[in-house]
């Protein structure tokens, strides 16, 4: 599989492969629903995985300033969990951070915190992102009761 494979920066084409990956998990409170006109204001942020000449996984990163990114909307399709999809799709946006600055922190507030673990992210009090709780976890349903755990990945530049 992993040589049929593409991991790509996301492109306009996309923002329907990318909505409907995103409403499949939407309802069960996976990830949160973006529509398909904020998909396209930040398809920038999106990274795509292509299997079969269709996209099959994506994953944003958010960039809050101060070195601060935040790992968001990553899925990939039913039928094609495990089989290193996701992995692929962060190891990518990483080697691109790598790349393009010397210090930076990329956290993730998600259910599946061993997946991000088994890539280095250590668990870490959700308190250390107050951007991300005004911006986002303030409006969410789950907000009271958040059972998502909070984990985090650091560059120091060295």
């Amino acid at each position: 599989m992993k040589e049929l494979l593409t991991i790509r920066k996301a492109a306009v084409q996309d923002v329907e492969s990318i909505h409907h990956l995103l409403e499949l998990y939407a309802p069960a409170g996976i990830v949160l629903s973006r529509s398909k006109e904020d998909i396209n204001f930040f398809i920038s942020n999106f990274t795509v995985a292509i299997y079969e000449n269709k996209v099959c996984g994506c994953a944003a990163v958010r960039d809050f300033g101060n070195d601060l990114l935040e790992v968001r909307s990553l899925v990939v399709a039913p039928g094609l969990q495990g089989k290193g999809i996701g992995k692929a799709m962060l190891n990518a946006m990483i080697s691109t951070l790598k790349a393009q600055r010397s210090c930076w922190r990329l956290f993730t507030l998600t259910l599946r915190p061993e997946f991000f673990r088994s890539l280095g992210f250590r668990e870490v009090p959700k308190s250390l992102f107050p951007e991300k709780i005004w911006s986002d976890c303030s409006k969410c349903a789950k907000r009271s009761c958040c059972d998502e755990t909070a984990l985090l990945l650091e560059s120091d530049g060295k």
